[in-house]
């Protein structure tokens, strides 16, 4: 389980910092930076963890927990498709991180961040591969960060019913890849991606859809 070893060793304003969306075929990448100006509260940390290990039900409760606790600030920031096709998937992730610490109301400190490495800040930064299961800041910045994107994918699934973004947040599950096959690209998908370009590329220019509804951000 994450604890605060790395947050007290500072003993300042550290905020964690950690992106959700590197992997799909669709939508943005989103990032949050969550900083604990009075430590994490017992209930908190018995509970948090990496978000992928956690059951989505627990997410949520989480994530309205952090917004409902005096003293935790919260930043998120995107990076739109259009973003990720024209500064490949890290960069537009690093330019979501620094929008998500740009949103604290308060500078911090130090940024810890969850992986080998980091964009400008503004401020030092810490690089901490597997991060999420280390520091409860960055574990934290993790379920801000998936809960958001999953209910930015749900919103977008509404419109485009075919590829089961409600239950796949984008990822290329057969589901996804079969409504891709059957029905083209959307304005969502990443068109740089491999699995998308391949699809494009076999079925021609008809396999983007028409449509006025700009990508993802």
């Amino acid at each position: 389980m994450p604890d605060y070893t790395l947050e007290h060793a500072h003993g300042g304003r550290v905020a964690g910092v950690d992106e959700v969306g590197r992997g799909p075929l669709a939508g943005p990448v989103v990032a949050a930076a969550v900083m604990f100006l009075s430590g994490v509260p017992g209930h908190l940390a018995d509970t948090l963890d990496d978000s992928k290990k956690l059951r989505p039900k627990v997410r949520q409760q989480l994530y309205d927990t952090l917004h409902q606790t005096p003293d935790v600030l919260i930043g998120v920031g995107a990076a739109s498709v259009a973003e990720i096709e024209q500064h490949n998937i890290l960069r537009a992730s690093w330019i979501a991180m620094q929008r998500a610490v740009g949103r604290l109301p308060q500078w911090p400190e130090l940024v810890l961040v969850d992986g080998n490495a980091a964009p400008d800040f503004g401020c030092p930064a810490q690089c901490v591969v597997g991060g999420d299961a280390i520091s409860l800041s960055i574990a934290a910045a993790s379920v801000v960060a998936k809960v958001v994107r999953d209910r930015a994918m749900e919103r977008l699934a509404q419109r485009w019913p075919a590829y089961g973004w409600e239950r796949n947040a984008g990822y290329g599950t057969p589901i996804h890849r079969a409504g891709l096959m059957a029905h083209g690209v959307s304005p969502h998908h990443r068109a740089a991606f491999g699995t998308v370009r391949r699809i494009m590329q076999a079925s021609g220019p008809s396999s983007l859809h028409s449509s006025a509804e700009q990508p993802s951000c």
